[in-house]
């Protein structure tokens, strides 16, 4: 049994995590070959900056194939897309995290100033919010796929109040949750 399986899928959404995928996917793209562009050395830590930031040859590459990785997730959308931008937003917090201490410090090989620090949590929260965006909340709707998932019974029980009623057709049946937000909480 694969986690993907198990997983939901909702095309609304799967809108929101495949444009945030791809979005966030070309901002790292442009930045990474603006870095090749200057044809930066690898490992240089003398400051070179592009948009702001401090860069070097890996780093370029870096976010070259981040953003690659983010844009297939795009193409692909879904769940897949999803999961990819927590995964990777999570990276990128954890990045900052990391470079915070290492700043001024011969480990820091990437060539990280405060603004590329701030930068990694921009968009680590940028593309951690794209990726739980209707997956994550204590009040999502009854027609999320994410909330029928995790509340199997009340979901069977309303999609059985949608079809017992007269004229309820499959297409309404399919939201029957989306009506029922007025019934109140789940018993």
């Amino acid at each position: 049994m694969e986690l993907q399986d198990e997983l939901p899928l909702d095309h609304k959404l799967a809108q929101v995590y495949r444009w945030g995928a791809a979005f966030c996917g070309v901002v790292l793209l442009v930045f990474g070959s603006l870095g090749f562009a200057d044809q930066l050395s690898p490992f240089n830590t003398d400051g070179s900056n592009i948009a702001g930031l401090s860069t070097n040859g890996i780093l370029s590459l870096i976010s070259v194939v981040v953003g690659l990785l983010l844009v297939v997730g795009g193409v692909i959308g879904g769940n897949f897309a999803s999961t990819l931008n927590m995964a990777v937003g999570a990276l990128f917090l954890v990045s900052g995290f990391v470079h915070v201490f290492i700043l001024d410090k011969g480990a820091n090989v990437l060539d990280f100033g405060m603004s590329n620090v701030i930068f990694s949590f921009v968009m680590g929260l940028v593309i951690l919010t794209f990726g739980m965006y209707g997956r994550v909340s204590s009040r999502l709707p009854h027609d999320n796929p994410y909330w029928r998932r995790r509340h199997p019974r009340q979901a069977a029980r309303e999609a059985a109040a949608w079809r017992a009623m007269p004229g309820a057709g499959p297409a309404s049946i399919a939201h029957a949750g989306s009506r029922t937000l007025s019934a109140g909480p789940e018993r």
